[in-house]
């Protein structure tokens, strides 16, 4: 069941992608793994959280 939006996705990548920069580029930190999660959660297009909430940003014409 899909519970991520079009807009949420390029959101997710956006930041995702900035905050795995921080590994190879910056303060090189592993902390940037971080980043994984929102990448991971815009491609599958489901967020745990947002189930256990009940937020749904797929609009309803999908």
């Amino acid at each position: 069941m899909k519970n991520v939006g079009q807009i949420d996705k390029i959101i997710r990548i956006a930041v995702g992608l900035l905050l795995l920069s921080t590994v190879f580029i910056g303060p090189q930190t592993l902390w940037g793994l971080i980043g994984l999660v929102p990448l991971l959660t815009a491609f599958i297009s489901f967020c745990p959280l947002y189930k256990i909430i009940g937020l749904s940003t797929v609009s309803k014409e999908q």
